[in-house]
């Protein structure tokens, strides 16, 4: 005799459904959280930076011979 098969046990439809569904639910929650957020003002110039490239992003961290880490 061949088992019976478990009515509750959703079909792999019913999955892929659930998951469409729950991927549009969760699109939908992303989008009013990004419309409620405020816009981003953009940040000041800098006034008597360093010149050339980013220390922070570049890892040089070499001005005039002294070399400094903070």
């Amino acid at each position: 005799m061949a088992p019976a098969k478990n009515s509750k046990t959703p079909g792999k439809v019913e999955i892929q459904k659930r998951i469409r569904d729950a991927g549009a639910r969760a699109r939908a929650e992303a989008d009013a959280r990004r419309a409620a957020q405020p816009s981003e003002k953009p940040l000041p110039k800098e006034v008597n930076g360093q010149k050339g490239p980013e220390p922070t992003r570049y890892g040089d961290w070499e001005k005039k011979g002294i070399i400094s880490d903070f």
